[in-house]
């Protein structure tokens, strides 16, 4: 009976297991983690800490479901892979046999070497093991300063608001996130960061974390000489793939671990998927890692078609993502760039400048949406994407996508007659 080994019990990993599964009743699947035995959504990380879930509330199933499934969970480290023996072997000293090993250990915080961040007091939000800090953190902290403008440092800073403790957010860019939203989207949540009495230092870098006489943190300095009073410091620039536990195995890697477009590795039998792997286009010359939620279970989903006998390539299809900032919530649906001179940006922002959405062409055909404050169904924008459809096209067809509650005011009237303008 082949034998499939996980290590990682991500969206990435996760689905694999569970796709493989339902094809294959007969193989035996493990699936190792450090982190916790049992599947959690990562994501509801900072509903824990705000009281709003319990760990229970966020696991997709019971433990009873793996047991079910014939699913085996360990609760390990994998200390080693040995390739040409297929085992992987876990601190505790117990080995695993495996004929297929899937990769799917996920992302590290990026840290830069500052001095002073492994002070008591430093750290990023990516796993259980951070929500645990911040917990022994918060009663002795009244202050935070966030470094990193993107969307775990938000969600790290509307944790630390819940609890009382003031935030401070260092950022390089001169306007939250604005290296990603373009710049009305940017301010729009500038806006909501302070109207919540959080401060925002735009256009600075962090030099130093200083301690105290006990070894924890009393402040951070910006490059620019500014000393800013603090007894926790997040870490949040942004992540980057996990490959430490590949480079030990000498699996190729280079910003992730190297796949093809089948999410095979280079080495027979080892694949990987999630935000370790970095995908590579032969015919196109290119590759990518993504760190996305949703992307991860896209190709949990194709690695598994791949492990149980079929040959099938990887295929995003049209970008997605979606998060809040405090209760502003923002979507985006295929490619919305600042600055592409091919781009006819249509935008429209509500008299109270809570609410937004922008239309993005390239020669005559929708190429992206970005919505703030308001909700559209992701299949719609999707299929207006594929069509190819002109903005002047996807008018009328606005007030079918909106999916915010029945009482909630609709602005679909307010936008067409604004681009209607535009389109003249």
């Amino acid at each position: 009976m082949e034998r499939l080994v996980i290590i990682g019990n991500g969206i990435a990993g996760i689905t694999t297991a569970l796709e493989v599964r339902a094809r294959d009743p007969r193989v035996r699947i493990t699936v190792i983690s450090s982190e916790s035995k049992y599947h959690y959504s990562r994501p509801a990380l900072m509903y824990i800490f705000m009281g709003h879930l319990k760990f229970r509330d966020t696991m997709p199933y019971p433990p009873t479901f793996w047991e079910k499934k014939k699913i085996e969970l360990v609760h390990g480290y994998v200390e080693e892979i040995d390739s040409s023996d297929q085992k992987v072997r876990l601190a505790s000293g117990t080995a695993f046999s495996y004929d297929k090993l899937v990769l799917a250990t996920g992302s590290k915080s990026n840290t830069f070497g500052w001095p002073g961040e492994d002070l008591t007091g430093v750290l990023g939000l990516y796993n259980l093991q951070d929500l645990e800090k911040l917990e022994q953190l918060v009663p002795n902290a009244s202050s935070a300063v966030i470094v990193g403008g993107g969307l775990i440092g938000i969600e790290l800073g509307e944790m630390l608001h819940s609890r009382g403790i003031h935030v401070t957010f260092l950022i390089r860019e001169c306007s939250y996130w604005n290296s990603v939203l373009p710049d009305e989207e940017s301010q729009m949540i500038n806006h909501v960061i302070r109207a919540e009495n959080m401060e925002i230092v735009p256009s600075s870098l962090l030099a130093e974390i200083l301690p105290d006489s006990t070894g924890r943190v009393r402040a951070i300095v910006t490059e620019d000489g500014r000393e800013i009073s603090c007894q926790i410091v997040g870490l949040t620039p942004g992540v980057h793939p996990n490959k430490t536990l590949a480079q030990a195995a000498s699996i190729p890697t280079h910003k992730g671990i190297l796949v093809n477009q089948y999410l095979e590795t280079r080495i027979p039998n080892i694949y990987a998927c999630g935000d370790c792997a970095e995908i590579q286009n032969e015919v196109e010359g290119s590759s990518r890692v993504e760190s996305i939620w949703y992307t991860g279970k896209f190709q949990g989903e194709t690695l598994a078609r791949n492990l149980t006998g079929e040959r099938v390539t990887y295929d995003p299809g049209i970008f997605y993502n979606s998060a809040k900032f405090l209760d502003l919530e923002y979507q985006v649906y295929g490619t919305v760039q600042k600055q592409n001179p091919d781009d006819t940006h249509y935008y429209w922002c509500s008299k109270n400048g809570l609410h937004s959405l922008r239309l993005v062409e390239r020669g005559g055909a929708l190429i992206g949406v970005n919505l703030m404050g308001i909700r559209y169904r992701h299949r719609t924008c999707e299929e207006w994407i594929k069509q190819k459809l002109s903005v002047k096209e996807v008018l009328p067809l606005l007030g079918e996508a909106n999916f915010d509650p029945e009482f909630s005011k609709r602005f679909e009237p307010e936008i067409v007659a604004a681009f209607a303008e535009e389109l003249r």
